[in-house]
């Protein structure tokens, strides 16, 4: 029980330290930002210690399997580490040239015809006030990149069978708390209709959740892409989403794939007991 707590407190500072690295980070931090900030990292970190701190689950999932969350997280937290390095300006910066350097090379890959990038850079402002087009994609870029390698060391675990771990049982109930295998039809069609559903969520919420955003914002007269705040946590949302999307995906598929395997092997253990007793 102690260290149930102990943990869920670890992962709650955790979670606070990476939602307020950026305005720990990016310079102009305004007193009233950062007070939002504080307050939405308080919450979150206070969501996650209940969520961890709880013998039964409620709205996280895979809570008991590592380590799909500690992936997310991490790849949450280098996605802001890295953006706000390069959006800092200390241009000359070893590791910054790095990140800018690698980052350009994905961000061509993202200004193609039919990204949403080219409706982006419209939207940004014609002097440069903020940052110009080209650091823009550059951040862009690097965004992508770790959202491509955190979903490549998911896949590669999923086709090693490292997760789940095949030293624990996978408790259903406590890792999808909010799927309910009795609801009707076969549970194996349900999940892999639910990785479907979230495959093709992620597609689309890739591209369309830029353009989608910047008009609802522009709508209520929010300037995010006015404030590099803004601009850091807009893109970090735009590849973070989709990334989750298709963890998730992966996993559904991965835990349909095992259930069918377990039917098949009391299918076969069922018919050689039988023919035993025949």
């Amino acid at each position: 029980m102690l260290s149930n707590f102990l943990g869920a407190v670890l992962r709650a500072a955790i979670v606070f330290l990476v939602v307020a690295m950026p305005s720990l980070v990016l310079p102009g931090t305004t007193p009233e930002g950062a007070e939002l900030v504080i307050l939405l990292a308080l919450v979150l970190a206070i969501f996650t210690a209940i969520e961890y701190s709880a013998l039964y689950p409620a709205m996280i999932e895979f809570r008991d399997a590592p380590p799909f969350n500690r992936l997310r997280l991490f790849s949450l937290a280098f996605m802001l580490l890295a953006l706000s390095l390069v959006a800092s300006g200390e241009n000359d910066a070893p590791l910054v040239i790095v990140l800018n350097a690698l980052g350009a090379v994905f961000g061509q890959m993202l200004d193609t015809l039919g990204s949403p990038m080219t409706a982006i850079i419209g939207y940004l402002p014609a002097d440069g006030a903020v940052m110009p087009a080209t650091q823009f994609k550059a951040m862009a870029g690097l965004a992508l990149f770790i959202a491509l390698a955190a979903l490549s060391i998911f896949a590669v675990m999923l086709r090693l069978q490292k997760w789940p771990d095949p030293a624990r049982a996978f408790n259903v109930w406590i890792n999808l708390p909010t799927f309910d295998p009795t609801a009707g039809g076969d549970v194996i069609n349900r999940l892999m209709r639910d990785a479907r559903v979230n495959a093709i969520l992620g597609f689309i919420i890739a591209f369309i959740l830029p353009s989608a955003g910047l008009m609802v914002f522009d709508h209520v007269d929010i300037r995010i892409l006015t404030s590099l705040h803004g601009l850091v946590w807009g893109i970090v949302l735009w590849m973070f989403l989709p990334l989750s999307m298709f963890m998730r995906a992966l996993a559904m598929a991965r835990i349909a794939a095992m259930i069918r395997d377990q039917r098949a092997r009391l299918v076969t253990r069922v018919a050689a007991d039988g023919a035993q007793l025949a």
